[in-house]
Parts: structure tokens; C-alpha cells; sequence
């Protein structure tokens, strides 16, 4: 069941002065719960509105923010791709949004959820903050780096030195989201790994606030990370109880096609956390939200979030 949404566009100053965009969608009925969603790189949170009208009809209250360097938080076309403050800024980020979003709405049960790079920021969330949130949600998410994400940290380095900060390097877009189109084919844009659907993968494209190139500081932020992530000993400290929604698609080149996601998920279990629940899709690629069987992966989602979430 799907009810009209009632969104608002709301602007959160940070402690350090950042204006943070902020969305926000309410169910029509009373809420039983809030879900605060942290969006992919090089997207923005108004591509999750299809799914906030169904966390909405099923009673969730729906919160999705711009993070630093992306969609209307990045006031101009020359701060997209570049955390300003850096990745631990926006990390706090999250945490100052959750607060607010607590207050707004006392007592109701918080999901936290995130895609692709947001799923590494919920990851350090589990690790920090884990206690205050009744589950987690990860959608194209990784595990340990492989080999290829390990050397990259030094070419990002490489080109950090180079290029300055805020510079582009084509050697790491072409070893990040080049590569990960080299398998699909036919070829009509760079973003064919996104999703078998060609309608969802043009709205990206052509989207001018996806797919634009990230700086070099942001690559070498995220790279490095993605290891600190994997600790076992930063694991462990994932309350025990909490409960893990992990999904992805099997053709998701950015899990290293479930290989990444599976060592998540085992990673996960052997740090203590008792309820890890792992859904592959297969054939699916990077954003199962909107993939061909998008309907399918949603409703999934909502019955595992109505079986995990109290209802008064």
C-alpha cells in the first residue's frame, strides 16, 4: 500500500556553519517509525522519492539529505565532488541530522539506511552510534577492499599531489566507474553497471547532478575508509541485538559482484552481530532501488522493516 507524499524541503545549519539540505517526507496516518536515508557519490536524495512514497504508506517517516558536494548542498557547480570539511565532517553531519530528526518526531523507533558510499557512512554510524537505531539498512554496499581498492588509495594519493585537493584525476574515474561499466554492454553512457533499466540509467545520466567527477581529497578520504571499516575490533563494537538488512545485486560490480558483500556479511556475524540478514538479487546490478525488479526488492525491504520494527 502507497499514500500521497507529503514532502518538505528543509535546510539544517551544522555546528560548523554548513547549510545541509534536508528532505523530508510524512506518511498521512500517524508515524510508527523514522528512516533516515544517506544517499550514494555522485547522486542526491530527491532520486530516493519513489521509495520514500512506499516507506511512507507504510508508515515511516522519511528523511534524506544532500551530503557535502552533492545535489542542492553544493551551492555551486564548482563544490560538487569535494567534502568540504572533510568525510569525518560529514559523518558528524549525520549524526547532528539524526538528532534533529529524533527531536522532531520523541520516542518513534529509527532506521538508519544508506546507499553505495552512503552505506559506508551508516557502517561507521553501526560502529559509533549503533545503540540509538532499532535496525540498519545497507544497499550496495562492500566489505574488506579488494586489492585494486587498496592501490588505489596510492594513485589517489599520487594525484592528490598533482593535482591539488580539489583536482580531477581521469586515472581514477577511469579505474572507478569506468571500469566498473567495461562489463555491460551495449554501451550508450558510462553508467550501464547502475541498472539493467535503460529509462533509469538516462535519468542518471542525464541528470547534471549525478555522475560528475569527484576530487582527488574525496577518493583518498573514502578510500582509506573503506579499510578502517573492515577492522575487526571496530566490528565488534556493532551492538550485538542489532538487526542488518544487507542487499544487493549479483552483477553489482562495486560489491565485486556479491564477493564484497558476502565478506560484509560473514565479517558482520563473526564481530557478534546475531541478526544479519543477506538478500542478493540476481542478475542485479548497483542500485537495486531501481532496477527492473525494483518492485520486488521494495516490497522485500518493507517486510523486513515491518518484521523488524515495533508497531504500537
Amino acid at each position: 500500500m502507497t499514500a500521497s507524499v507529503n514532502s518538505a524541503e528543509l535546510w539544517h545549519q551544522s555546528s560548523d556553519g554548513k547549510k545541509i539540505f534536508l528532505r523530508r517526507f510524512l506518511p498521512d496516518a500517524p508515524p510508527r517509525a523514522v528512516l533516515h536515508l544517506a544517499h550514494g557519490l555522485a547522486e542526491h536524495s530527491a532520486r530516493y522519492a519513489r521509495l520514500a512514497e512506499a516507506l511512507t504508506g507504510a508508515g515511516f517517516v522519511v528523511y534524506a539529505n544532500d551530503h557535502r558536494g552533492h545535489g542542492k548542498t553544493a551551492a555551486t557547480k564548482d563544490e560538487l565532488g569535494f567534502f568540504d570539511g572533510g568525510l569525518d565532517r560529514v559523518i558528524a553531519d549525520q549524526v547532528e541530522l539524526i538528532a534533529f530528526e529524533k527531536r522532531e518526531h520523541p520516542g518513534l523507533p529509527f532506521v538508519l539506511m544508506g546507499h553505495s558510499m552512503g552505506s559506508f557512512f551508516v557502517q561507521r554510524l553501526m560502529q559509533t552510534h549503533g545503540a540509538e537505531f532499532t535496525a540498519v539498512v545497507l544497499s550496495g554496499s562492500a566489505g574488506k577492499p579488494n586489492l585494486l581498492a587498496s592501490a588505489g588509495r596510492l594513485i589517489a594519493r599520487m594525484a592528490r599531489l598533482r593535482r591539488g585537493p580539489r583536482g580531477h584525476s581521469p586515472l581514477i574515474r577511469a579505474l572507478a566507474f569506468d571500469a566498473f561499466n567495461d562489463k555491460f554492454s551495449p554501451k550508450t553512457t558510462r553508467f550501464e553497471w547502475l541498472s539493467r533499466d535503460r529509462a533509469e540509467v538516462d535519468k542518471y545520466a542525464n541528470d547534471p547532478l549525478c555522475g560528475f567527477d569527484c576530487s582527488t581529497q574525496l577518493w583518498v578520504e573514502l578510500l582509506d575508509a573503506l579499510g578502517e571499516l573492515a577492522r575487526p575490533e571496530l566490528q565488534k563494537r556493532i551492538p550485538s541485538k542489532l538487526p542488518v538488512y544487507i542487499f544487493s545485486g549479483s552483477q553489482d560490480p562495486a560489491g565485486d559482484f556479491a564477493k564484497s558483500v558476502k565478506q560484509l556479511v560473514g565479517a558482520l556475524r563473526a564481530a557478534g552481530v546475531a541478526d544479519v540478514t543477506e538478500r542478493i538479487y540476481e542478475a542485479g546490478r548497483h542500485e537495486m532501488l531501481n532496477e527492473t525488479n525494483r518492485a520486488e526488492v521494495t516490497t522485500e525491504l518493507l517486510a523486513w522493516l515491518n518484521a523488524k520494527v515495533p508497531q504500537k
